[in-house]
């Protein structure tokens, strides 16, 4: 990764870049999400009292190269918490000089540092760019199947 990419928690003074990374992340999987959605997704990132976070990458401009949303929450296997990675987009522009492992890397750094029990997430079964720099950082896939009911 290019030394001059810095990542950190995602501020106030980070919502245009937040929102033009998210329209991105939206256009790949195809989504349009309501306006409330995206704002009330914002709304929480910022909220302290909210499990919803957020980290930003940044370039040596200042400009956000990436987005890496995230949930935090209670689990039933250990008394500490558990970080789902929700959302992890690289502008098309930077992908390929490991921005996306280098968020998925402060996550874990966090996770370690305020003692989460573990840092999990999903994608496409054929996304195979992000999957192979998935199979790379997680060593694989657990054996589990998500199953979504509407």
């Amino acid at each position: 990764m290019d030394a001059d990419i810095t990542i950190a928690p995602v501020t106030a003074a980070d919502e245009a870049e937040w929102r033009r990374l998210w329209a991105g992340y939206c256009a790949f999987y195809q989504v349009d999400l309501p306006e409330a959605v995206t704002a009330g997704t914002w709304t929480r990132i910022l909220d302290p009292e909210s499990p919803v976070h957020g980290l930003i990458a940044r370039g040596p401009d200042g400009r956000g190269v990436g987005l890496c949303n995230y949930v935090l929450h209670e689990n039933t296997w250990s008394l500490a918490p558990v970080c789902y990675l929700e959302d992890l987009f690289t502008d098309s522009v930077f992908r390929g000089k490991g921005i996306g492992r280098a968020m998925i890397q402060r996550l874990q750094a966090l996770a370690r540092a305020q003692g989460w029990r573990h840092v999990y997430w999903h994608t496409n079964e054929d996304n195979k760019t992000a999957r192979a720099l998935y199979d790379k950082v997680a060593g694989g896939r657990d054996p589990f199947v998500r199953y979504v009911l509407k």
